[in-house]
């Protein structure tokens, strides 16, 4: 069995690219498809559709079940911490900006960097590491901060839930890592997560009064089978192999570039206007992911070349 790298390599990087485009361009699906279906209702929706697809995927493969292997409650708590981050985005996004919103939930990984530190072994970051990872988050702050002045107090609510659902995501993390879940398949930690989230999101919906779904057109159903079939399917799947198998706290650092990735497939798909500020915030995300994954003690021309995992 081929040893864990103790840094993340060229194959995670790109799929950290690609999954960090994906989730950007989430954000435009559900900003479309709100148009018709009620935010938290489309939560729901996804989840059960999700759940139903990975769970007939795993079949197909002929993947063993076992709820008697001693991560049952680990599975069950994580799916509730999935649950309430998402319900917190949701709701969130009814009183602030999803560019505001996008700052807090991205502080994530600082709350990553602390848990692993403390809960999980190996995983302590250094004071250069932490300077990247400041750098990074800047470099957010930076792209989005003509967005931060004068906040109405209906924003602070919901940029108080957004900091709360970056809370929750991080303690998903961190409990996968830490626990017996790291010992299976990333399929069934997924899954965990995707049942008890197919049955929070729609109660949540109901008692929050999101249950609204209206003139449901093909750009609509278009929008809700990306999230459901890329987004919630094959790209968590691809990020519970990841954080198994890598540095949850390095890892995060790369997910600051789903907000940038977000702006620019704003740009292109939304017509929104590229400023150099933002130009100057990719520079920072950029140098803050090269600082958190340098390796100590080498030389810049060394550590540029990292390491390609075997399968």
């Amino acid at each position: 069995m081929t040893a864990k790298p103790v840094k993340v390599d060229v194959k995670a990087i790109v799929l950290l690219i690609v999954l960090c485009a994906s989730w950007g361009l989430q954000q435009i699906s559900i900003k479309i498809a709100v148009q018709s279906i009620a935010p938290a209702l489309q939560g729901g929706i996804r989840s059960i559709g999700a759940a139903i697809l990975l769970y007939l995927w795993m079949v197909a493969r002929r993947e063993k079940m076992d709820l008697n292997d001693g991560t049952f409650w680990w599975g069950m708590a994580v799916g509730l911490f999935f649950s309430i981050e998402f319900l917190l985005i949701y709701w969130g996004l009814e009183f602030t900006s999803a560019s505001r919103s996008v700052i807090f939930l991205y502080t994530m990984p600082f709350f990553t960097a602390v848990g692993a530190h403390w809960f999980v072994r190996g995983e302590s970051l250094k004071r250069a590491q932490l300077t990247g990872l400041c750098c990074a988050f800047l470099g957010i702050i930076v792209a989005f901060s003509e967005s931060i002045g004068n906040p109405r107090s209906l924003m602070l609510v919901g940029d108080t839930m957004l900091l709360l659902a970056a809370f929750f995501w991080a303690a998903a993390t961190i409990m996968v890592k830490a626990s017996p879940l790291s010992e299976i398949r990333a399929s069934r930690v997924l899954l965990y997560q995707l049942v008890v989230s197919a049955v929070v999101m729609p109660l949540g919906a109901v008692l929050l009064g999101q249950t609204a779904f209206t003139n449901a057109t093909p750009l609509i159903l278009g929008c809700i089978a990306y999230q459901i079939i890329w987004v919630a399917f094959i790209t968590y799947l691809a990020w519970f192999w990841l954080i198994r198998n890598y540095p949850a706290s390095k890892l995060s650092a790369f997910l600051f570039l789903t907000p940038l990735f977000g702006v620019l497939e704003g740009a292109i798909l939304l017509d929104e206007h590229i400023t150099f500020r933002l130009l100057t915030a990719l520079a920072m995300v950029c140098t803050g992911i090269y600082v958190v994954n340098r390796t100590p003690g080498r030389k810049p021309s060394e550590s540029a070349t990292l390491p390609v995992v075997k399968d």
